[in-house]
């Protein structure tokens, strides 16, 4: 079984290249976020046609999630019951017994600033829902744009980017605080080659250089750690006309 996940930003531009990678790559799960449609836009038929069920949530012009999967979805959940926002931000569902949160993770603009102060109260909310969901759901996955590089090793300049938005102190210790409830980067599960993103910015030919930070992460419970057996990052999507600024992440549960 293999589950991902995809920061699109925009489905509206992104859907062919969506259907082209899952056709090359039939995974069973995949959560996507920035999808940026309303609900009544979002392309249902095109995505059941590709062998997908889907749920989804969205708004205009910014945010959006949206899990696709091979099997049936059951007790979705929108948005966090323990932090009311308007923003479309999480979307849970089980599929094939496994629990799986949708999670894009305001980026926070600057640290100090008022969106910086919502990223940190968002997060801590999404601890406590959580460590509500993987009490009764030990076969738990949250994948999703965390817009937070754990560590330094995730970042292509650290002192660059050192105490900067997406690797602050007390962004890395939020993210910390979801992985102490028993949650295993599945990532850093294995030996990587160094210098792996998932994002690259667009400008200054940031992916041409691999000026790039890991920000897109799959999160497994003690359960399905153990079942995991691989974790990539796909940059061959980065590479094509229009790309997001984003490539998917694959996890391969045996």
């Amino acid at each position: 079984m293999k589950i991902a996940t995809w920061n699109v930003n925009s489905l509206k531009v992104r859907l062919p290249h969506l259907l082209q990678w899952l056709d090359a790559n039939p995974v069973d799960v995949l959560c996507i976020q920035e999808t940026k449609l309303t609900d009544d836009k979002f392309p249902a038929a095109e995505i059941n046609a590709a062998g997908y069920q889907v749920v989804f949530s969205g708004q205009k012009t910014y945010n959006g999630v949206a899990i696709l999967s091979r099997q049936p979805l059951t007790d979705v959940v929108r948005n966090n019951p323990h932090y009311a926002d308007e923003q479309q931000r999480l979307l849970a569902a089980t599929s094939g017994g496994i629990r799986v949160i949708c999670a894009y993770v305001p980026n926070g603009q600057a640290v100090g600033s008022d969106k910086y102060a919502y990223k940190l109260d968002w997060l801590a909310a999404l601890r406590t829902w959580v460590e509500e969901e993987m009490a009764r759901h030990p076969a738990f996955a949250i994948l999703g744009d965390y817009n937070i590089a754990p560590q330094d090793r995730d970042v292509h300049d650290p002192q660059e980017w050192a105490g900067q938005i997406h690797c602050s102190a007390p962004e890395r210790a939020a993210l910390g605080a979801l992985s102490g409830l028993g949650l295993a980067d599945a990532f850093r599960l294995f030996e990587q080659p160094d210098k792996q993103y998932s994002w690259w910015d667009y400008r200054q030919l940031a992916f041409r250089r691999n000026r790039g930070l890991r920000i897109d992460h799959i999160l497994l419970s003690r359960t399905l750690a153990a079942r995991c057996s691989a974790c990539t990052i796909d940059r061959e999507p980065r590479k094509w006309e229009q790309p997001s600024d984003h490539a998917p992440v694959v996890a391969t549960l045996d």
